[in-house]
């Protein structure tokens, strides 16, 4: 079997996928592989990791690699929460696999999500303003439900790749494995860790928007079961097709590993990354005279490189995070585990909102362009420009958050009479602290010209908050306030039990008790006129789940999944400007998601193909809304519904040909509001249609003159901005190419061309705005391995 596997694997860079611990199949225990499923018997063509690493005896790693990268259904999500596959996992999941994203050139998180339908990038909003990865699943928001190895990454940043194995996108409510949130889903990203066979490699990239890249990836053993690797990025690149935006940053990920392979093992990670950059809000989004429908300025005209920020603009984060993680397998039937992570996160950040109002509009459109001037500050007097500018949000920010949580878990497997169990079981205690600080500009941004707009707009002299309190930013009945601070503490409970009546019929369920506790404070500006405000609110949440799967044989589950999640108001500490306050519901009052999905899932062809199919229905209730000026984030009694199909494929068509291929239908709605006009509307930010497509083929693999070339698409159907629906993005459509050559086992050139067609797409959304994403790209590599 691994043979014939092998075979079709071996025209690939699977090879450097191998090497770094992209474990297309499972590790063997010391033992060696019996081919035998001890928890599943009939499921007896794979056999789960005991440990994160392939274990060693005598010095060799022993592999059984089962499908091939492209085919994840085997792929382990990564946590022990989650200890089966992707395949026996009854919920959606989908996976960008590490031969995906190197065949691709993947350079962050958000390229590696461009390859998941369902996932939309969100500028994101506040009153001080955000940027980084804010991600929405399925139509709801994800900010807050990004992890690294199960545990979350509470910071506001920009995540790049160069430390990430694979990434899964969980869909729909996980509430019992991860805690509050995952209203969508959640994004898990797995990190590269050591392994017993030292291996190195090292890439370099340029081409296009003055782009340079470099990474490097160490793995060297130490002894008999203990390893030490270290990854490391540089990174510097303009954005085709945008003016005045680049982006400098560089990361290092030292790990150790201790007891590979053994009973006990100790995985210690370290991640620093540090950006600064340039942060895009994007253009405008307008609604022509007479028209009932808007969009992007772009669209009507305007040139998609105009820039309507100013050169005071700034993101530059340092954000580190420490982690341990331990495993201890008691014995056959039980393992422990105790992952343990600290975070430290620094920002200061400045950034432009360009509103262009009704006088604006007017002007452009009805033949008086020269006078179509834009706020960069808020919507106040924009077109008009009956003042010397604007000093509305979002205001320039300094802030520090820190964080730590430890998941303690247990995986059981044991039998009652006849009945099979596998019950996991633990405790989840975390906790997070957000400082920020607002500053002011003593001057007002000056207006830009829609048509031209000028950055320059000189030293706006930048003041802390407290020196110019008039200039602050008033958040509605809080006031203006120039400090803020809060913290959020979970502690949370989590039990479930899988229960085999036959070796093909089985029983899961199981829920997860929170006790979410959120302190907010705003201090500082006029306190006379605004005094200071402490907002204090606890939250307990019970999420219960329930699945029926039926696994006929080892390639093939159906299933029928129910689950409920929580998201608490205040738990976006470190995401929102505003986490906690009163609004039209009590603050109080959470959002609450119920999932009903059936799906099936199917390892086809010796393993070769993986199919997935899904029909879901995701209801959510108390929806909040963030403002798109202040970013104040308000309860409200909307509930949406979002309810589709999702279809995937992945894997090897024939011997040298990959492909990976997904589909979305979606149908929402908002099925009440207090606002009236919202009812029977589409959620916003859900397209109808979503697709994407990747394939690679590689001729005469074996031959000095070999060739891999392919390429592929992503589309996503237009999409509303707007809760009433009254504008929108038109579809996106990216044509995307990859031609490479290898020159042996350890040099390899490639090309990679993106949006081929130049089309202008847009990728960052919000409810006033869109960002265009870039022109045709063109990034060459050149790799080394060994």
């Amino acid at each position: 079997m691994s043979r014939f596997i092998c075979r079709y694997l071996a025209p690939f860079p699977v090879v450097t996928g191998l090497v770094f611990g992209a474990t297309y199949g499972y590790a063997a225990d010391k033992a060696g592989v019996d081919g035998k499923d001890k928890k599943h018997p009939k499921h007896n063509d794979y056999k789960k990791p005991d440990h994160a690493f392939p274990a060693a005896e005598g010095g060799m790693e022993n592999l059984r690699v089962v499908g091939n990268g492209f085919n994840t259904l085997h792929e382990p999500i990564g946590l022990s929460r989650m200890p089966q596959d992707v395949l026996h996992t009854p919920q959606q999941i989908n996976v960008v696999p590490q031969i995906l994203m190197k065949q691709q050139n993947v350079k962050s998180l958000d390229e590696a999500l461009r390859n998941v339908p369902g996932v939309t990038s969100s500028i994101g909003e506040g009153a001080g303003g955000m940027n980084g990865d804010q991600f929405l699943i399925r139509g709801f928001q994800a900010q807050n439900d990004i992890y690294q190895d199960g545990l979350r990454d509470f910071g506001v940043y920009s995540r790049d790749a160069f430390d990430l194995e694979t990434i899964s996108v969980i869909k729909g409510p996980s509430s019992e494995v991860f805690g509050n949130g995952t209203t969508g889903g959640a994004i898990n990203m797995k990190t590269k860790t050591p392994g017993l066979t030292s291996r190195y490699a090292a890439d370099f990239s340029g081409g296009s928007g003055s782009y340079y890249r470099g990474t490097l990836d160490v793995n060297q053993r130490l002894g008999e079961s203990t390893a030490f690797r270290v990854t490391g990025m540089g990174n510097e690149n303009n954005i085709v097709g945008r003016d005045f935006i680049y982006s400098h940053r560089w990361g290092i990920a030292p790990s150790i590993a201790f007891g590979v392979g053994q009973r006990a093992t100790l995985i210690l990670q370290y991640m620093h990354q540090q950006e600064n950059s340039v942060p895009d809000f994007g253009v405008p989004v307008v609604k022509p005279p007479g028209a009932k429908i808007g969009g992007p300025i772009t669209e009507y005209g305007i040139r998609r490189t105009n820039f309507y920020g100013t050169n005071n603009d700034q993101n530059a984060t340092n954000d580190n995070m420490e982690t341990a993680r331990f495993s201890y397998k008691l014995n056959d039937h039980i393992t422990f585990y105790d992952d343990l992570r600290g975070g430290e996160y620094y920002r200061n950040f400045a950034a432009s909102k360009a509103t262009c109002d009704q006088t604006c509009v007017n002007n452009y459109f009805l033949g008086n362009a020269d006078k179509a001037l834009v706020a960069r500050s808020g919507p106040t007097g924009a077109g008009a420009g009956t003042g010397p500018g604007t000093y509305m949000a979002p205001l320039p920010y300094q802030q520090t958050s820190w964080s730590v949580q430890n998941v303690g878990s247990m995986v059981a497997d044991f039998k009652t009479g006849f009945l099979k169990h596998q019950v996991v079981a633990g405790f989840d205690i975390e906790r997070v602290n957000d400082v920020r600080s607002q500053s002011t500009y003593l001057k007002a941004k000056p207006y830009a010209n829609l048509v031209n707009p000028n950055p320059n707009v000189g030293n706006l002299n930048l003041v802390p908050g407290d020196l110019n309190p008039a200039g602050l930013v008033s958040l509605g009945t809080l006031g203006a306030k120039d400090h803020s601070n809060g913290y959020g503490f979970d502690t949370g409970l989590f039990f479930y039990d899988q229960i085999w009546f036959t070796n093909w019929l089985s029983v899961k369920g199981g829920f997860r008790w929170d006790r979410w506790q959120t302190s907010y404070n705003l201090t500082g500006g006029n306190v006379a006129a605004n005094p200071d405000v402490h907002f204090h609110n606890v939250t307990s949440a019970f999420n219960p789940n329930v699945s029926l799967v039926l696994t006929p044989d080892a390639h093939q589950t159906y299933y029928f999944t129910w689950a409920n999640s929580t998201t608490p108001m205040g738990m976006y500490v470190t995401n929102g400007s505003v986490p906690i306050r009163p609004g039209t519901n009590s603050f109080a009052s959470p959002e609450r998601a119920n999932l009903y999905e059936v799906g099936a899932k199917y390892s086809a062809f010796h393993d070769r193909l993986g199919f997935t199919a899904s029909l879901f229905r995701l209801e959510k209730n108390n929806a909040t809304n963030a403002d798109p000026v202040t970013g104040e984030v308000l309860g409200s009694s909307d509930t949406q519904r979002n309810q589709g199909l999702e279809l995937s494929v992945g894997g090897m068509i024939m011997r040298g040909w990959n492909v990976s291929a997904t589909y979305a239908l979606y149908d929402s709605e908002t099925m009440s509001s207090d606002t009236k006009a919202n009812i029977g509307k589409n959620v916003q930010y859900v397209p109808h249609n979503q697709a994407t497509l990747w394939s690679v083929y590689e001729a005469f693999p074996n031959k000095p003159y070999n060739l891999a070339f392919g390429g592929g698409m992503t589309w996503r159907q237009a999409v509303w901005l707007d809760a009433v629906n009254t504008v929108k993005v038109p579809a996106n459509l990216d044509f995307d190419a990859v031609i490479s050559h290898r020159f042996n086992q350890h040099w390899k050139i490639a090309m990679n061309g993106y949006n081929l067609a130049n089309r202008l797409n847009y990728q960052s959304l919000f409810s006033n705005r869109a960002t265009p994403t870039a022109g045709r790209t063109f990034l060459g590599q050149l790799s080394y391995s060994y």
